[in-house]
């Protein structure tokens, strides 16, 4: 069984898709990715109501602050995840603001032991680990979780990193004291920034069945 974490499902972009993954049981997160190079890059985030406590995330890399606020103000963003080389004075610029700062890391060894400390009192609300790749994220490749064992900072994070449908055995035997939940992205698409709603409903499902 995996319970009591949260689910961020991101790279959403059409209205619909949207509204049928934000209304199912045990999603928290819905993502937004606005960096171009990604090819679930959006313009704008839909006009779409969301179930009460499903929260929007923007996704940015490397992007002027004053942009990422006028962004979540436009759209109404909760939280914003930055994924590019934002320092820990931006990030606590963006939570001074109001909004909940998601802070990424490639999994290296580097990152995981020391590029973390940097930010231990910069705001962030969560970190992100993902599998390193010049893409900043999206590879829908798994890393080796065990790199996470060197992780002793106090900021929980979100696992990411191509998690799929068959990640569920694994998932139910990783423990950190850390661990606060789960990025879904690429693994669960029937096309770029198109979520396949089904496999998600089963996956979350599944989620809670003892193993």
């Amino acid at each position: 069984m995996i319970s009591g974490r949260l689910i961020k499902v991101c790279g959403l972009r059409a209205a619909d898709n949207v509204r049928a993954v934000a209304a199912l049981p045990g999603v928290d997160l819905v993502g937004f990715i606005f960096h171009p190079a990604s090819p679930r890059c959006v313009t704008a985030v839909p006009d779409v109501s969301l179930p009460d406590g499903v929260r929007r995330v923007g996704v940015f890399v490397d992007v002027p602050e004053e942009q990422i606020v006028a962004t979540a103000r436009r759209y109404g963003l909760h939280l914003v995840q930055l994924h590019g080389h934002e320092s820990p004075d931006m990030c606590r610029h963006l939570a001074d603001v109001g909004l909940g700062v998601i802070k990424a890391f490639p999994a290296t060894p580097e990152a995981v032991r020391n590029d973390t400390t940097r930010y231990a009192t910069s705001g962030c609300r969560l970190f992100l680990f993902d599998t390193p790749t010049a893409a900043h994220g999206g590879s829908g490749r798994t890393f080796d979780w065990h790199v996470l064992q060197d992780y002793v900072g106090q900021t929980p994070f979100l696992l990411g990193g191509g998690l799929g449908p068959d990640a569920l055995d694994a998932l139910s035997r990783f423990t950190h004291p850390r661990l606060a939940g789960y990025d879904l992205n690429s693994r669960f698409e029937r096309c770029p920034a198109e979520k396949d709603v089904e496999a998600l409903r089963t996956f979350l499902q599944m989620m809670h069945v003892p193993r």
